[in-house]
């Protein structure tokens, strides 16, 4: 097993039982404050540099409400999903403009539920299909709707088709981020909605990555026949992305110690509740890394420049896991530190640049003026 670089004193925070963070413990802890598990990789991949860069190029968007999904059209514009409206927006990228697309009906929006990811169908090009992932009256679910631009705005939405339901609900830990696979498969982060037990039963669909056909359908090969469930043992699971080779990636929030940033294989089990973070137990799978939770609290993540781009919403802040196959190849560095608040989803915009939502106007956070904003970053 691969040695475990500790960087930092362990430090224990309370009251970080909320995916989100609530309000900050009494610990904190530097932008080192991580541990972090190295090896090599077969395949002689190359290595990122083990320090990285960030410069704020532009603010692309402003005054947005609690945004959550980002998806990005492929004939331009990015579709920005409202946690709390339970609406969808376009925004065109290069002149910043809002465009209210449509209200997505039956959106439930209480605690940390509500409108939560969005992806665009693989087949986008030809069904013009937009799936969106929210909290009902009754469940977390997965929906399907025609995005249609010739029709007036606020009514270009079609009625949603629902996909796949009955994952379970909660106040708290809806996971809520979906996206395509680079096998056309749809992948879903859900939480265990604050029933810590849901996580290592594998019949429930809390505490998941669940793998589907575009359908709703178990998706084929997965690990456990006639089974959604891809992985089990996750907290709550708000961030998923592929590497240049295919290989998945997915961000955890952590109780009161450690989230996560986890390198996922099918079945495996990541451990909660019975562990959090790394352990000495071979039944669970150690993280590649982690963080305390007042400097982390991830949410989206994404794949670009060799690294693994985390954003953080308690931690306010942008994390650089640079990759050596699916283990960090050296100490997480951060960027943006408090300067724009909390962080939601990041969203890898082609060669060296990101896309950055805040999340500032979702009740957690401290508005200021142009609050929410989507930033453009150029990162190395």
């Amino acid at each position: 097993m691969p040695a475990v670089l500790a960087v930092g004193a362990l430090l224990f925070s309370a009251g970080c039982s909320s995916d989100d963070g609530g309000s900050p413990g009494s610990a904190s802890a530097s932008a080192s404050g991580s541990a972090v598990r190295g090896s090599s990789s077969p395949g002689g991949e190359a290595t990122p540099a083990a320090k990285g860069s960030v410069e704020v190029v532009r603010t692309v968007a402003e005054g947005l409400d609690s945004p959550w999904g980002v998806a990005v059209l492929p004939e331009g514009g990015l579709l920005v999903a409202s946690r709390d409206e339970g609406t969808i927006t376009l925004v065109d990228e290069d002149s910043g403009k809002k465009t209210e697309l449509g209200e997505v009906p039956g959106v439930s929006a209480a605690g940390e539920g509500g409108l939560l990811g969005i992806a665009l169908s693989p087949d986008y090009a030809s069904d013009h299909m937009v799936y969106a992932y929210f909290t009902s009256a009754s469940d977390n679910r997965v929906v399907r709707m025609i995005y249609d631009p010739k029709r007036s705005p606020g009514d270009q939405l079609g009625a949603p088709d629902t996909v796949f339901k009955g994952i379970p609900k909660g106040m708290i830990h809806n996971g809520g981020r979906i996206a395509f696979g680079p096998d056309g498969m749809l992948y879903a982060g859900t939480g265990e909605s604050g029933d810590t037990g849901l996580s290592q039963d594998k019949e429930s669909l809390g505490g998941k990555i669940l793998r589907l056909t575009p359908e709703g359908e178990p998706a084929p090969g997965n690990p456990f026949p006639g089974s959604p469930v891809y992985s089990y043992g996750h907290r709550n699971v708000q961030g998923l992305a592929w590497d240049a080779k295919q290989r998945l990636f997915a961000a955890e929030f952590g109780q009161d110690t450690w989230d996560e940033l986890n390198a996922i294989e099918p079945g495996a089990n990541y451990g909660w509740p019975e562990v959090e973070g790394e352990s000495d137990d071979s039944r669970y799978r150690n993280p590649l890394a982690q963080w305390h939770t007042d400097v982390a609290s991830p949410s989206g993540i994404a794949y670009a420049q060799g690294s693994i781009w985390m954003v953080g919403l308690r931690g306010q802040r942008l994390w650089r896991i640079p990759l050596k196959g699916t283990e960090a190849s050296a100490d997480p560095q951060s960027f943006l530190d408090e300067k724009y608040g909390r962080l939601r989803t990041v969203i890898a915009a082609g060669g060296d640049r990101l896309w950055v939502t805040t999340s500032n106007t979702d009740g957690r956070g401290a508005p200021k003026e142009g609050d929410d904003r989507i930033l453009e970053l150029k990162v190395s």
